[in-house]
């Protein structure tokens, strides 16, 4: 732990394309961004990635930031727990050399500290995001991905939360000029662009349109919150293309907004507290029997139909038509009516059935999907756990304040719920939450989530037991008050 009330605070940014040109086609570039922070006893570094993750999944390799933190260290004398790097979570595609070009973008921070001062505010927008968990009438919840369908609508019954809250850090040189905003902000950048381009997704054009307005060499750092279950809106729309720079500039000029609002001064804390959490991991073997049970129940369910997909389509489109004469126009109905007869009616009746029990089975291979994809997540992160051959994980959560801009950090993708609660009991009026920082461990959603472990991504692709949240909860808290 580190303090000091400064009298001065001084910043310096840079940084450095990661864009990797030879993975395919290139929409806008991908970044690594350096803030140095320093006052006569501090130096804090806040690192900002356009990538998936830092570890684990994407193309940055697992060393990365202890390759970083070391290097940074013996070559500037840079404390490691001193050095926070977060994850946009965009699902760009950066270049093999990332961690040096990283330490190049510190460097180069470094040589350039001015003297600056202090704003912090927030920010709303609510328009870009939503809830992708879905509460369904069985109690159970379901999830908005692009890897399966949608329940069906009958069966959803409410949504969770979303925090629109922009949470927003303005340094100003002496002279007025913006050097840097750091703005938080929960929401999956998982949107894309039309030509399927390698993109720094919605935050990298937030950023361009913040920067666009900034002073010359003004930069926007993106700290990606707690968006484990927090969906671009509309993100399984099949009617428009999927555009990621419609929502950031929506962000970026929600955020530019709150911005001319934030009045800066001189001084403030800088502080740091690192700490080193022990989470238990869960044992996953009978929440994969559970759900491989059910995934045989469902099976057991399907019936048989006299249909397939060439003689369903015409069919429900005639039924649709007309509820009274769907097999033939009105007068034959009336006819055979008149003769005695119902043929058509008796028709009518055996192929409503053949249709409610082929759209019963579409339903039921659609579960079936959910399923099998949620039961391989839990597979894989069951395997993890066993390999790891230890009951528990280590993870870093850091408390860094900046004047008034007090940020909590965790390697997880942190469900909304987690960061507003945070949020609502912190002794700061400022206070902001960033996921997927100084490493990661896939999803880590609220402990009433993980009792519907299977249904949803969040809590199938997930290492840790019910317990870490409270374990979590509670070190922030006492971190945060130690700030």
């Amino acid at each position: 732990m580190t303090a000091r009330q400064s009298e001065q605070l001084w910043a310096g940014v840079a940084k450095e394309d990661i864009t990797n040109i030879e993975a395919g086609p290139v929409n806008d570039p991908l970044y690594v961004k350096a803030l140095v922070l320093k006052d006569d006893d501090t130096l804090v570094v806040l690192i900002t990635v356009d990538a998936v993750a830092i570890a684990e999944i994407g193309s940055i390799r697992n060393d990365y930031l202890a390759n970083v933190r070391a290097r940074l260290h013996q070559e500037l004398k840079i404390e490691a727990a001193h050095i926070v790097i977060n994850a946009s979570h965009c699902h760009g595609v950066v270049c093999d050399d990332v961690a040096l070009r990283t330490i190049k973008a510190v460097k180069a921070a470094c040589q350039h500290m001015v003297p600056v001062t202090v704003g912090v505010g927030t920010g709303y927008e609510d328009r870009i995001m939503e809830n992708r968990r879905l509460k369904l009438k069985n109690g159970r919840e379901a999830d908005v991905r692009h890897a399966y369908a949608l329940p069906a609508d009958e069966e959803v019954v409410g949504v969770g939360p979303i925090d629109p809250e922009i949470g927003i850090l303005r340094l100003e040189s002496e002279n007025g000029q913006t050097v840097a905003v750091v703005f938080n902000f929960a929401c999956h950048p998982i949107m894309g662009v039309p030509g399927r381009g390698n993109t720094a997704d919605l935050s990298g054009f937030a950023c361009h349109v913040i920067e666009d307005n900034l002073d010359d060499g003004g930069m926007a750092f993106f700290l990606q919150g707690c968006a484990g279950d927090i969906n671009p809106i509309l993100y399984k729309d099949v009617n428009n293309l999927r555009d990621a720079e419609t929502l950031g500039n929506l962000l970026g000029l929600s955020t530019l907004k709150a911005l001319r609002k934030i009045k800066s001064r001189a001084g403030g804390t800088l502080k740091v507290i690192r700490e080193i959490l022990v989470l238990p991991r869960a044992d996953l073997a009978q929440p994969i029997e559970d759900l491989q049970a059910e995934q045989m129940r469902l099976l057991a369910s399907l019936n048989g139909t006299n249909l397939n997909l060439k003689t369903f389509l015409p069919l429900i489109m005639k039924y649709k038509l007309s509820d009274d004469y769907p097999s033939y126009s009105s007068h034959r109905y009336l006819h055979e009516k008149m003769m005695g007869r119902s043929d058509l009616e008796k028709l009518d009746v055996e192929n409503r059935q053949h249709i409610e029990r082929y759209i019963q089975n579409i339903h039921i291979m659609e579960e079936l999907t959910r399923v099998q994809t949620n039961l391989n997540l839990l597979k894989k992160r069951h395997a993890q756990n066993v390999s790891a051959g230890k009951g528990t994980l280590e993870v870093e959560v850091v408390g860094l304040r900046i004047g008034d801009f007090v940020l909590a950090t965790f390697p997880g993708e942190l469900s909304v719920e987690i960061g507003l609660n945070i949020k609502g009991k912190s002794p700061h009026k400022h206070t902001f939450v960033a996921g997927v920082t100084n490493g990661y461990i896939y999803y880590t959603p609220t402990t009433e989530q993980l009792n519907n472990r299977g249904g949803a991504q969040e809590d199938s692709d997930c290492l840790v037991a019910h317990e870490w949240q409270m374990l979590f909860e509670d070190t922030v808290a006492d971190i945060l008050t130690r700030l």
